[in-house]
Order: C-alpha cells, then structure tokens, then sequence
C-alpha cells in the first residue's frame, strides 16, 4: 500500500523528484535538531569552581598554543578506566567551556595534561621545559629553554580579555580594566594578590620560573600548566567510604 502512495519507483527513476525530497527530509531534520539550540541559554552544564584564565594564565596559554603543544598532548581524558587511572577524573565539558580554542586534541606523543596542575613542582616545569631528557629520559620532545630567556611581551591584555567576553567569557569591567596589573601581581612574588585571587578564585601568585627580577614566557606557560585541571574538586564530589 505505501509503495503504490509514495509510487517509489517513480521518485527513484527521477533525480529531480530525489533530490528535492531528500532537501526536504534533510531541512526538517535538521530543523529539529538545531532550533531547540536557540531557545536554551547553554549546552554546556556549569560547574563550581570553573572560572576563566587569569591574564598570565592566559598568555602562558597563547604560548602554548603558539609552540604548538596540543599537536603532542591532548587535554581530555575519555572516560575509560585504562584513562582516569593513568590521568585522574574524566574531563568535563564545563573545564573547556572558556577555551577559545579548545585544546582537546586528538593524538598523544606525550601524556594527556588535563590533570598536570599540581602533579609537580615548578622547577620541575622548568627543567622539563629547558631540558626534557634531564627528568624524563625517554622523552623525546624538543627542548624550549629559550622561553626563560624571553621576557613576556602581551601587549594591552585588557584589549584581550574584551575580546573574550564578546565571546561570552565573563570577565567583569574590574577584570579587563585590571588585566595588565593583575598579571604582573600574579608573577611578583612581593605584590599584594589579594585583589587578583578575588577576582580569579583560588588563583595562584607566585615566581614561577625562578627569576623574580622579571617576568619571562617561562613564568607564563609553567602558571597556565599549575593551573590545568585544579579548578573542579573532584575529591570532594566523590563519594565517600562507609565507615563500619
């Protein structure tokens, strides 16, 4: 009975009737999937803790970028055991939410970094950066010494962070109009960072390279790297032992 309705042998032999049909099938289907998209503030659940970058995490973020780190260690832990027992929790869509882009990645020479904020020291970070085989031997990522070398030229991060909040990253006015002071508090072990940990909650102020005299890529790059996958306490969200 449907064959003889639809006469599908007519609509097969005739590639104008298929295609118009098959545009029409595709439009309302995608219709279907796209429009609730407009109608709901955000596909991505918010999680405590989540903030955006601090202005020096954020530069140490575009020098990673800018040496192309994501092309050897990705930033997402998949849900599979042989993962979160080699890296820890499974990554969150919210962790990437302020990432423009995100630095998922898709191939692994070296280990996933979703989780490596807090793991080691900053001297460690440091070694590992200026000379990769000193700690890890069989390593064979290539050495970036240079970067303690540099000192960190951003230009107006306050024009950056506006930027990112057109994108809807939600940086307050204090936090552009204060971008290029709070990222030398961040890295000046002597400033008051009281200010700075307001806005960025349970941000980290300190020399990062081991040169407090100035202020180096190095001194970025190692605050963005402390700073991957410290933001959500997942240790407390886990549940806990009954205690018999």
């Amino acid at each position: 009975m449907a064959s003889k309705i639809f006469n599908h042998g007519r609509i097969e032999r005739n590639v104008t009737i298929l295609a118009v049909l098959s545009l029409l099938v595709v439009t309302v289907g995608g219709i279907v999937e796209i429009a609730p998209l407009f109608w709901i503030d955000s596909t991505i659940e918010k999680v405590e803790g989540v903030r955006p970058y601090t202005p020096l995490e954020l530069a140490g973020r575009n020098i990673y970028v800018r040496e192309g780190c994501y092309t050897c260690h990705s930033q997402m832990i998949r849900p599979f055991r042989d993962e979160t027992e080699r890296y820890g929790h499974y990554s969150l869509a919210a962790e990437s939410m302020y990432d423009h882009p995100f630095q998922w990645g898709s191939k692994r020479t070296g280990p996933d970094l979703a989780r490596v904020g807090g793991r080691y020291s900053d001297e460690w970070h440091v070694q590992h950066l200026k000379d990769p085989r000193s700690v890890v031997p069989e390593s064979i990522m290539p050495g970036y010494s240079f970067l303690a070398d540099r000192e960190l030229t951003t230009g107006d991060m306050s024009a950056h962070l506006r930027a990112l909040s057109r994108t809807g990253v939600p940086y307050s006015m204090q936090s552009i109009a204060k971008a290029n002071e709070d990222l030398t508090a961040q890295a000046d072990p002597n400033a008051d960072a009281a200010d700075l940990v307001k806005r960025y909650p349970n941000a980290q102020a300190r020399d990062y390279d081991g040169d407090p005299s100035r202020i180096t890529e190095m001194d970025a790059l190692v605050a963005y790297l402390q700073m991957l996958g410290t933001q959500v306490d997942f240790k407390s969200a886990a549940p806990q032992e009954q205690v018999r």
